[in-house]
């Protein structure tokens, strides 16, 4: 179980400091799961029970529009991640969660979470949790719509340099939506 508290104290130290019977209640919800390079945590239509602690390792977040493989989010080591529709509303995803390299994450059960609430600092490390990931979302729709192709670049490779350098080129353009030539100018400088 130290294992476990020891990741409870990652997850709270991001976002609050958590008592010590906190952390005890968080370790409890713990469950880790190891992937492999390019194995699927969660597929599409699927629900996801979980918030996702990416503790070793790189997941990309994608869905497939038009036939076309399309990477939303990057969760590297430290952060979170979520599919919020179905997650929040227990519905089938359109999303999928794949491992980029070998993956340590330790799942952290919904219900039980959401079961601890009346505990006010794992409440408010739960609100911090959210309103760091909205931020990140506003963040991120934000450079799309406003910044050049060179900006969003280098905001990626300022804010995700793990994925930068562990992702393929594809996957890269497509979170930044851009074709993969695009992405080799940028990178070159003749773009």
């Amino acid at each position: 179980m130290n294992e476990y508290l020891e990741i409870a104290r990652k997850i709270s130290s991001r976002h609050n400091t958590l008592s010590p019977e906190s952390l005890q209640k968080l370790a409890e919800l713990l469950t880790p799961v190891r992937l492999k390079k390019g194995e699927m945590l969660l597929n599409q239509g699927e629900i996801l029970r979980y918030l996702v602690y990416v503790d070793s390792g790189l997941l990309r977040q994608f869905y497939y529009k038009k036939g076309k493989d399309v990477t939303e989010h990057f969760g590297c080591e430290g952060t979170l991640v979520m599919c919020i529709h179905s997650l929040f509303g227990e519905q089938p995803t359109e999303l999928m969660i794949e491992a980029i390299e070998p993956t340590l994450v330790y799942n952290i059960d919904y219900k039980g979470l959401i079961g601890l609430m009346n505990n006010s600092d794992i409440a408010l490390m739960y609100r911090l949790m959210l309103e760091n990931g909205l931020k990140e979302s506003q963040n991120k729709a934000d450079s799309w719509r406003f910044e050049t192709a060179r900006e969003r670049y280098d905001r990626f490779i300022r804010d995700y340099p793990q994925a930068a350098r562990l992702a393929s080129i594809n996957d890269i353009a497509s979170y930044l939506l851009m074709a993969p030539e695009s992405l080799s100018r940028v990178r070159s400088g003749t773009l």
